[in-house]
């Protein structure tokens, strides 16, 4: 903002609270500084009426789904629902996430993936609490206090890993 700004005076300042989970309808859309993330998905310019985005699929996408701090802080409350929700095993709570992002029950190989990776996240985390406290403080969505930080790091893991499927970001 800072660059297209006339005499530098206009400095992008993210919300706060429930402003911050707003949809994009209602982002503030400055023309000559368009928001990453919008044009990184094939958000039209606005410079013309869309009836139609394109759909493009870049290893760019990818990285802003895994890394962004928007998207790790939904993988974190989507892991915090799947731990209170999800059941007590790592496999009910793997189906009863997959069936929430992806409508379908899983196959018995996916399960079996997506739990290996959950053994390997939760050990590694147990051995790191620092990265797990890291992975957890990222953006502002406050979790219970009561979750192991170590097992919700792995299970935000986990969520990041079903939201990033490509039946969860495309349609059809």
């Amino acid at each position: 903002w800072e660059a297209v700004s006339f005499n530098n005076s206009q400095k992008y300042v993210p919300d706060k609270g429930e402003g911050q989970y707003r949809r994009s309808l209602y982002t503030y859309w400055k023309r000559q500084s368009p928001p990453p993330n919008m044009l990184l998905f094939d958000a039209p310019t606005r410079e013309y009426c869309v009836v139609r985005r394109p759909r493009t699929n870049t290893p760019l996408q990818a990285l802003a789904l895994m890394n962004d701090p928007q998207f790790v802080e939904a993988s974190r409350a989507f892991a915090q629902r799947i731990m209170l929700e999800g059941g007590k095993s790592a496999a009910d709570r793997i189906r009863y996430a997959f069936r929430l992002a992806t409508s379908r029950k899983p196959g018995a190989d996916e399960v079996k993936v997506l739990q290996d990776v959950f053994n390997r996240q939760l050990a590694d985390f147990r051995k790191d609490k620092a990265a797990a406290e890291k992975l957890l403080t990222v953006g502002g969505f406050k979790t219970q206090t009561a979750l192991e930080p170590s097992e919700l790091a792995a299970w935000t893991t986990i969520a990041n890993m079903i939201l990033n499927l490509d039946e969860t970001v495309t349609k059809g």
